[in-house]
């Protein structure tokens, strides 16, 4: 949980964002690993089906 936590942090300081409550640390810590998860898996995805249609031109 730690490292949820620290992820959470660095991107809430990083982009500025308000300090959530104590009691909602938790909670923001899992949306935000989850949403950029699901970024780098959409980027990781587009970028493989890039380079395998450009390997097959």
């Amino acid at each position: 949980m730690k490292l949820l936590l620290l992820i959470s942090n660095a991107f809430i300081n990083t982009m500025g964002i308000t300090q959530p409550s104590p009691k909602a640390a938790n909670r923001a810590a899992w949306f935000i690993v989850i949403m950029l998860s699901a970024v780098i898996g959409v980027v990781a995805t587009i970028a493989a089906l890039a380079i395998h249609w450009a390997s097959h031109r």
